[in-house]
């Protein structure tokens, strides 16, 4: 019986023809894709797995002579550079005549695009190989950070540079609501290997694109780059005190986007769902990544909309009838504090018009009702307050079988 493959065999056999490839690009993209394996399938610290895999390699394979073995060893050693065993890795007299040119480029430009909201930034950084004929094309490096959910949500690494740019420019150019900037490599550093950072301890990645076959040669390339010039944001952002809330709520509740709703003056018995329906937009906001409740979007109203505040709300019908109209001046008011043109502005208000029906939808089944919440509008719908302990206890006590994992 044949001996099984060990995971660093398996590596090697994918990398037999590593000394045929044209340029040191080529074999950095190669194994980049191998260890993107690694960085898929373990659950926290991938980056780390990543180092791990490599250093274990780099010793499981010390003895091997074939070209293709002592090409990948640098190949890794140069994606990887902290692994253990890294720095002893040294050319075979046998290496490819790219071998040279491993990690050997230079910044050629750095440059940030993204949303006017704010939802998502992506940043770009260009190489060029000190040898292009060895080396490669000039390149680029493209990471896509989401503030909604404060990761680097994908990374891709591909050419011509030029191409990439180009394409990048034209469609920033061709819609109002993005914007294109030089940015400077140490924050482009920062930021990107900030959020990186949440990325690799996730449990599961994003669905698609590249990120795990090209996490190390972005991590790669993201090393050569300044250092970011002050300090990154590494705690978690102050909320906002219960002054502040109020005269945020004042402000909005005297400008005319609440006027333009009918929010500026509510009948008596109202007051109580619109100061509610305020407050959960306040809350939702303290939520977020960038928790800035001045910050809406179409993505921030759906997040809100159409997930958030059914799984962590009760509301009664009078809230549920309020709340998209809480919703839309608070939008539009938004988009004036922060003087985003009218485009847009409409474009969220249009957006949220459109989710009402699924928001009506979603409150009428309850479907994604947390169980705390499924627990707690039941209990309103019995008549408990939940704040009464005594009355709490009693309900508890006599639906003891409806809240119990087994058979009544």
């Amino acid at each position: 019986m044949a001996t099984p493959l060990t995971p660093y065999d398996a590596v090697l056999e994918a990398a037999r023809d590593v000394t045929k490839l044209d340029c040191a690009l080529d074999a950095e993209m190669l194994g980049a894709a191998l260890l993107g394996s690694v960085y898929a399938v373990a659950e926290h610290d991938r980056a780390g797995a990543m180092r791990d895999f490599v250093g274990g390699f780099l010793s499981a394979t010390a003895r091997r002579r074939t070209a293709a073995a002592i090409t990948i060893r640098n190949v890794f050693a140069h994606l990887v550079p902290d692994a253990p065993g890294a720095a002893a890795v040294r050319v075979g007299a046998s290496a490819p005549p790219w071998s040279h040119q491993l990690g050997r480029v230079r910044l050629t430009g750095s440059y940030a695009y993204g949303d006017v909201y704010g939802d998502q930034t992506s940043y770009v950084a260009t190489f060029a190989y000190d040898d292009s004929d060895a080396g490669g094309p000039e390149h680029a490096v493209v990471a896509l950070i989401d503030h909604n959910i404060g990761i680097t949500k994908d990374v891709y690494v591909g050419g011509p540079a030029e191409r990439v740019l180009a394409q990048v420019r034209e469609m920033c150019a061709s819609d109002e609501l993005t914007w294109f900037r030089e940015e400077d490599p140490g924050r482009l550093r920062g930021e990107v290997d900030r959020h990186l950072g949440i990325t690799d301890e996730l449990r599961a990645l994003p669905g698609r694109g590249s990120l795990a076959t090209d996490r190390a040669l972005v991590g790669a390339r993201l090393a050569l780059l300044p250092a970011p010039a002050g300090p990154t944001v590494t705690d978690e952002p102050e909320p906002l005190s219960a002054d502040a809330r109020t005269l945020l709520v004042r402000g909005f509740l005297a400008s005319p986007a609440a006027a333009r709703f009918g929010l500026h003056e509510v009948s008596e018995p109202d007051l109580a769902s619109l100061h509610f329906c305020l407050s959960l937009v306040l809350d939702h906001a303290a939520t977020l990544p960038d928790p800035d409740p001045l910050r809406w979007s179409p993505a921030v109203a759906e997040l809100f909309l159409l997930d958030w505040v059914h799984r962590r709300a009760v509301l009664d019908m009078d809230d549920a009838a309020m709340l998209p109209r809480v919703v839309r001046g608070w939008a539009a008011y938004a988009s004036e504090r922060r003087g985003l043109a009218e485009p847009a502005a409409t474009q969220t208000d249009t957006a949220i018009e459109e989710m009402i029906p699924e928001f009506a939808r979603l409150y009428a089944t309850g479907e994604r009702r947390s169980p705390a919440t499924a627990a707690v509008a039941q209990l309103i719908a019995d008549g408990v307050d939940p704040n009464d302990p005594a009355a709490l206890d009693a309900w508890i006590e006599a639906n003891r079988h409806r809240l119990s994992d087994e058979p009544g």
